[in-house]
């Protein structure tokens, strides 16, 4: 599965008419707000509330819980994936390599919340892990042929490693930061 295959996923889930289009990209954004505060377990109403659509348009789109929570989860992934390919032309390869690990970084300390929704063994999770892994490949990649990022390092290492921080409670967003940098800025050439 590619990051097109997640979104031609993504898109034979959206309705055809702009309107319907518009409240399921909302829903999806709202639920995605709604679960990294309050868990997969958040109010359905609260969701379609902050939407700004009614319950019966939610489950019309999302007959389930669980349809939902994979809707958010793909457009999550999607969001990864498409971000590694805009980078790839606009910055220097270790920048864009850094700023990838940042954006996954960010996706993996959401993800948890998603993951309690989702069934672990499913063919979804492991095919998203993989495609998440090829859109990285490649900037890791262009970082080491620039002589920028160690070349012992693979991709999974890299993805582990941020992950590994993103995991951890900071008392604020500053040190977060200063510990992701220290972590990214360890698989540099020395």
């Amino acid at each position: 599965m590619t990051d097109t295959t997640l979104r031609t996923l993504l898109e034979a889930r959206r309705p055809t008419r702009a309107d319907a289009r518009r409240n399921f990209d909302a829903l999806v954004a709202a639920a995605g707000d709604a679960f990294a505060e309050h868990g997969v377990d958040a109010s359905l109403e609260d969701i379609a509330r902050r939407a700004g659509v009614g319950i019966g348009t939610l489950y019309r789109n999302f007959p389930t819980r669980d349809t939902l929570v994979e809707a958010v989860y793909l457009d999550e992934v999607a969001g990864v994936t498409s971000f590694a390919d805009e980078l790839a032309d606009d910055l220097a390869p270790f920048d864009a390599l850094a700023a990838w690990l940042r954006r996954f970084a960010d996706y993996a300390g959401r993800k948890k919340v998603l993951l309690e929704g989702l069934n672990r063994d499913s063919d979804l999770l492991q095919t998203c892990r993989a495609v998440m892994y090829e859109s990285g490949e490649p900037l890791l990649r262009r970082a080491q042929e620039a002589g920028e990022v160690r070349p012992d390092i693979a991709i999974d290492d890299a993805v582990r490693l941020v992950a590994g921080v993103a995991g951890v409670a900071f008392p604020d967003d500053a040190q977060r930061d200063r510990v992701m940098g220290m972590a990214v800025d360890g698989l540099r050439v020395r």
